[in-house]
């Protein structure tokens, strides 16, 4: 399955290693993610969404990390995903709960 993670990254300083955490996740439980946090610094804000969009529509489910309500983007993609009736699910219903 290809998985996109959603979440905040402007103004966390920890964004690519807490990013990088929910990849190296579902990747042992043999998923494909797609991972914004890996994209260039230097785009501007529209820049970013046209291509998490492209991102979270190219994939099976999102899943979004339990800052995503902190983040503008992440909530247009949650947005996005309840128009489109898009699969989506919390990152910490998958990974059990937090625990870990």
């Amino acid at each position: 399955m290809k998985i996109y993670i959603a979440g905040k990254i402007t103004g966390d300083n920890e964004y690519r290693a807490k990013f990088q955490e929910a990849t190296s996740t579902m990747e042992a439980l043999g998923h494909v993610v797609l991972n914004p946090a890996i994209l260039p610094a230097g785009l501007e804000e529209w820049d970013y969404m046209q291509i998490t969009l492209a991102m979270l529509n190219a994939a099976d489910l999102a899943v979004f990390l339990p800052d995503y309500q902190e983040s503008a983007g992440a909530m247009i993609e949650w947005a996005w995903c309840k128009r489109t009736k898009k699969e989506c699910a919390l990152y910490l219903d998958i990974k059990g709960g937090g625990q870990g």
